[in-house]
Order: structure tokens, then sequence, then C-alpha cells
């Protein structure tokens, strides 16, 4: 990093027990100013690179003019493209404050991915659980949970996200198609959620959200001139087993059903 930038990645920040005691209760929290300004725009500069970049072992999930670009221009596992991506995505800072909101006692890299709402015809991102898509199995559902970083200044003109309070504790609700999606509320189970008690979470530039892995959530369509950009982190508990389904990080892993994961490509990070 630039100058005396690499205390980011040993200075870890403490975490309020109001904080802490919102989060376990409701699902989500806000925790503004995380990033400091010179390492804004360091990240910011290194995402630029990375979604520019047409190689690599990143996976870009659509192309320019695809449905899921509208909703999403999204690329897989940053870290593994740029040293710069990966000082930020690997250091135990963030993985840190994660496992004081959760209690957790170690915490693993599942993966990350680089989030554009892009100007234009833009999409929402429709109502929905992270859960569901992941490959872990469902004896422990709370064991997994995002920290989903703004770098830009978000409100419902771009893109800011908003959750619903204690939603977190419906299980067993299938994964909802982001690009042609069903009513999440009309599923069995979730239709007493009340979307009405949904917080709006704006936030300036280097703050972010923790949201747990079943917490229901949504983000605005980007009606602005310019690509709306945050980095999501997703992580998991240490000791989280493979649930068998495929997945673009799993497959080709040797991963039976049952297995922990982890290994170099989903380390310990805290």
């Amino acid at each position: 990093m630039k100058g005396n930038e690499t205390t980011m990645l040993r200075a870890n920040m403490k975490i309020s027990e109001e904080k802490v005691a919102f989060y376990r209760e409701n699902g989500f929290v806000q925790i503004d100013n995380i990033l400091s300004q010179e390492e804004l725009e360091e990240l910011r500069e290194y995402m630029d690179e990375t979604m520019n970049n047409k190689g690599g072992r990143g996976l870009q999930t659509d192309q320019d003019g695809g449905a899921y670009f509208k909703v999403l221009n999204q690329r897989v596992n940053t870290w593994r493209d740029h040293g710069g991506m990966a000082r930020f995505v690997l250091g135990e800072r963030f993985a840190d404050l994660g496992k004081q909101l959760t209690g957790f006692a170690g915490i693993r890299l599942f993966h990350d991915h680089a989030l554009l709402k892009m100007p234009g015809d833009s999409k929402v991102t429709p109502w929905h659980q992270d859960r569901p898509y992941w490959p872990m199995s469902e004896m422990k559902p709370l064991n997994a949970f995002s920290i989903w970083i703004a770098l830009d200044d978000v409100d419902e003109n771009n893109g800011c996200m908003m959750f619903v309070p204690k939603s977190q504790k419906i299980r067993n609700l299938k994964g909802v198609d982001l690009v042609t999606p069903e009513d999440i509320f009309a599923q069995e189970g979730a239709k007493d959620i009340d979307r009405n008690t949904a917080a709006i979470c704006r936030m300036k530039a280097g703050s972010a959200t923790f949201h747990d892995g079943m917490t229901f959530h949504f983000a605005h369509a980007n009606k602005t001139d310019k690509p709306r950009r945050a980095l999501a982190i997703i992580f998991m508990e240490d000791g989280t087993t493979y649930s068998g389904a495929n997945h673009v990080i799993t497959d080709g892993q040797g991963f039976e059903k049952g297995d922990v994961l982890g290994g170099g490509l989903m380390p310990k990070l805290a």
C-alpha cells in the first residue's frame, strides 16, 4: 500500500456493545467510516483495475448487455486477480469485525465479489436471502455473513441496501432468481414478514453494513449516470461443512458432502 497505509491490515476496530447487540437481534448493522479516505481511494483504484481485467482467476458473472449485468456487474474472487484487492480481502481487519459481531471462535473467507450497479438500464436487486445460494450445511443456518463496503456514497437513487429487521430467523426458503424473481414474501414461512419495516441504509463512501446470510435484503436500481461501486466479502464460521450443492467457489475443489470447508482458497482470517 502507499505511504503509511500498511496500518490498515493490522489496526482492528472495536465495535460497541450496542452495535453487537443490534446485529445479533436484527441480523444486520451499519458501521460508518470503516475505511480512511486514503484506503477508500486505493480500494477504488484496485477495483477499477480488477473489473477491467479480461483474464485472471476471478469470475465475471455476466457481460454488458446481459440480463444479470443490468442487476449487477459482478466479479467474484477479485483477490485472486489483484494483490491490492487481496490485501483488503485477506487482511484480518474485516474478518475480526465479523468475529466481534457474531461471536464465532474462528472466521474463514468464502469469497469476495465486486458489485457494480451500472448506470443506464439498471434494475433493482430484489428481496432475497443469501444463504440458500451457498453450499453450506443446514445444521447451523446462521454460520455465514457478509460485509458490504460502499465505495461511493449510496442512497435510494444509486442502489443503497435495505434490510428487514429480525428476518434472519426465517428458515427453509428457496433462493430467488435475481433476474426474473418471484416475490420472496409470498413464500410459505415469509408471509408474516412486513417489508414496510425495512431499514434503508444510506451511507457515505467508506462505510459498511454487515448482514447475516439469512437476512432479507434489497438494493435499489441506479438512476444516476455513474456506476455504484461496492465490495462485498462473504465470511463463514470456521468448521462450516459442505452441503454437496454446486457452487462456483466449491466446484472442482474435491469436496464431498459433509466435508469441512477450508483450504487455501478459503483461508482462516480471524
